[in-house]
């Protein structure tokens, strides 16, 4: 059964009126005022009581928004989707009519299977109707994301910080996994095109994890090389590529990692858009609240300069 939540006017349908309400309201209103100040400049194209525009979010954990409550309550718990994650926050803001079926975990080979019980293939929210679609991919594509968690922190963590031992050990896999998966992310852009050809379609990047140099042994246990490498050859080569199949594809591309540069997991509560690895107050190596409202920001804007309003 599809999660389907739509959102009107800014107010979210199936929010309770506790804590978790009021939060989103907060988020939702401060966004709102921000993402109004670009719309107020913009020629109005319809008039703000029409009927809203199809919305329909895809994509894993970095659009899910796992840890972050409140959670929409008819999702699978596994997917941690958050009613205050970016696609909560765009619909509200823009008053569109969201179907979100993020999940975390997701790989972009789930768009055309069952993920797990009571998460259908995500192409199964798409249709003739549809008239926006925002899609979060790769990170999870041959494992890659969780592969690097797992091995660089076994290599690194305890050790003096000297060299780059996980880039040693794990180059040929990134380069790899990189290469024999932008075929099947092609595929599924193409897909999206035919499933929901009047779809404006948009392919948001994953935003900053590591830093381009620093160290932080107590939040991610890595050399100071090997973050620098993640930052590089993992983030910033993964998210040029998806650029260019969005250039190759018809699609949008919206950068969301350029504008968290400092941001990244190992800063401070408070400027860090992404928590740590270890000490994490939401979920680890995943956006919190802030990042999420700044990729609400990014992809709001995006959806405004490209005629969403």
């Amino acid at each position: 059964m599809r999660d389907s939540t739509t959102i009107g006017n800014g107010r979210p349908l199936g929010v309770s009126a506790g804590r978790g309400g009021h939060r989103l309201r907060r988020v939702a209103m401060a966004f709102t005022l921000a993402i109004g100040l670009l719309a107020a400049a913009l020629p109005a194209a319809a008039n703000a009581n029409s009927k809203p525009m199809s919305y329909v979010a895809m994509g894993d954990s970095y659009t899910a928004g796992p840890g972050i409550t409140p959670v929409v309550p008819t999702a699978p718990p596994a997917c941690g989707r958050s009613e205050v994650n970016y696609p909560h926050l765009v619909a509200a803001a823009l008053n569109l009519s969201l179907t979100d079926v993020s999940c975390s975990g997701a790989k972009t080979e789930d768009f055309t299977v069952s993920q797990l019980a009571g998460q259908p293939p995500q192409f199964d929210a798409l249709s003739p109707s549809t008239e926006i679609v925002t899609i979060g991919m790769g990170g999870n594509d041959n494992n890659l994301f969780g592969t690097l968690l797992e091995k660089c922190t076994a290599l690194d963590f305890g050790k003096p910080n000297e060299g780059a031992p996980c880039r040693e050990a794990e180059e040929g896999f990134v380069t790899e996994t990189i290469a024999k998966t932008k075929g099947p992310q092609e595929e599924a852009l193409r897909e999206v095109h035919k499933l929901a050809p009047k779809a404006k379609v948009y392919l948001v990047a994953y935003p900053e994890i590591t830093p381009i140099n620093g160290y932080c042994p107590t939040a991610i246990p890595w050399t100071t090389e090997d973050l620098r490498w993640f930052h590089f050859q993992v983030q910033a080569r993964g998210n040029a590529n998806l650029a260019l199949e969005a250039l190759k594809n018809n699609v949008i591309y919206t950068e969301t990692f350029i504008q968290s540069f400092g941001h990244n997991a190992c800063e401070e509560i408070g400027k860090r858009w992404i928590e740590p690895l270890f000490g994490s107050k939401t979920f680890p190596v995943h956006p919190n609240a802030f990042g999420q409202e700044h990729d609400a920001q990014d992809v709001g804007l995006t959806m405004l300069l490209t005629g969403v309003r």
